[in-house]
């Protein structure tokens, strides 16, 4: 369909819950001196304007980044993470804000190197303007995110990050992004991989989070944060949730502190909760 354009939710909870953890894991990876991946199957824009365009549509992002920026009690992983956006709006006003390959390039090192998917032609156009400038050390492609992620592994490094991003504007999406990690791990066991996805009032989510415990990886996390209470009506999304496998020893125990915190800073009603398991040996 090509119709979705992340821009239109740039910066609101979906992005904080999923960004705050995907810098935890790269700050992670980047502990060691081997180098790495970072593999994005639906990078977006890279980059976005919060003053204009689709972004100041609908403002989401005054209920998600925008109620961490000014805030001085931040615990150590939001606070990172808050930094990052900071470094891009060096003025102290809140004008861009950095979709996932923009949020990664910064912490990644110089052996470290980024792949990029994104289909939506004009996306893509403004991805190549917001990469620019990196030579080898970034590739991206006009593909679809799950045959660009197998074209992809194992990555030459044989260690990666990888995130599956979908916007899931089609009901198959819920279903591929599974039969994506799947067969991703039976290619690349000892990835770790980051796999989103919007909790809404419908039978598809639900789905999802039971075809993902079946799959019982030996090393796992599961994260959710609900701003709201879902909708009586049927329509909305009211949080969202990240399935991690192989994640970092350490980020069980910062998720212990960040999602209470987000629960209650982004909080909308009394809906506003957040619920963590993990299995990691």
């Amino acid at each position: 369909m090509l119709s979705y354009r992340h821009a239109f939710h740039a910066g609101n909870h979906a992005d904080v819950l999923k960004h705050c953890v995907l810098v935890q894991v790269l700050d992670h990876y980047t502990r060691k001196d081997k180098p790495f991946w970072y593999i994005d199957t639906h990078a977006g824009a890279g980059l976005y304007a919060l003053d204009s365009g689709y972004a100041a549509q609908n403002a989401e992002f005054r209920d998600g980044i925008g109620r961490l920026w000014r805030r001085d009690d931040l615990p150590p992983a939001v606070a990172r993470y808050v930094k990052l956006v900071h470094d891009l709006n060096q003025d102290g006003t809140l004008r861009r804000y950095p979709g996932s390959p923009a949020l990664a390039l910064p912490l990644l090192r110089e052996d470290d190197r980024m792949r990029l998917c994104e289909l939506h032609p004009g996306d893509h156009k403004l991805l190549l303007q917001t990469m620019q400038g990196n030579g080898r050390r970034v590739k991206i492609e006009a593909a679809d995110g799950y045959a660009g992620l197998r074209a992809l592994l194992p990555p030459a490094p044989r260690r990666a990050v990888v995130l599956i991003d979908p916007p899931y504007e089609q009901k198959q999406d819920y279903a591929r992004v599974v039969d994506a990690l799947k067969d991703s791990l039976q290619r690349f066991a000892t990835g770790t991989y980051l796999l989103w996805y919007p909790l809404l009032p419908r039978p598809e989510p639900r789905l999802l989070q039971d075809r993902l415990a079946r799959l019982a990886p030996e090393s796992w996390l599961h994260a959710t944060l609900s701003v709201q209470a879902p909708s009586g009506e049927g329509f909305g999304m009211h949080g969202s949730g990240l399935y991690v496998v192989n994640p970092p020893w350490t980020l069980p125990a910062a998720l212990e502190t960040v999602l209470p915190f987000l629960a209650r800073v982004l909080g909308k009603d009394a809906g506003a909760a957040h619920t963590l398991a993990h299995r990691i040996p």
